[in-house]
């Protein structure tokens, strides 16, 4: 993991302006800038120490737990409670920032759209 610190934690330290609609201790939630869905928020925990979701579930099942039942409270909240939760693992697969994060899509979804 780099030194520098990532977008999601400037975020985080308020040095990037973001729209933030939750906060635990562990994790917290903004809109998307580049919505793919009429709901489209991302969950990021706030260490940056998990590059993707697949070191964080090895490292920090409890953590991984968390930031799904934020997505589903955000689910809740946001949309009719059902959602797809992304995960981007790799640049092959979309991944920009490796800073593990979690997609929260709803509203209007089908089965063939895939959004992120």
């Amino acid at each position: 993991m780099s030194s520098e610190p990532s977008i999601f934690t400037r975020i985080l330290q308020r040095e990037i302006p973001a729209t933030f609609v939750a906060e635990t201790d562990n994790v917290f939630a903004i809109k998307d800038i580049a919505p793919q869905a009429p709901v489209h928020l991302l969950v990021i925990p706030k260490t940056q120490e998990y590059r993707d979701v697949t070191e964080l579930a090895a490292a920090d099942p409890a953590l991984l737990q968390e930031m799904v039942a934020v997505a589903q409270e955000l689910a809740n909240e946001h949309a009719d409670g059902h959602f797809r939760l992304i995960f981007n693992t790799g640049a092959n697969s979309g991944q920009t920032v490796f800073h593990v994060h979690a997609h929260v899509l709803a509203g209007g979804l089908s089965e063939t759209s895939m959004g992120v």
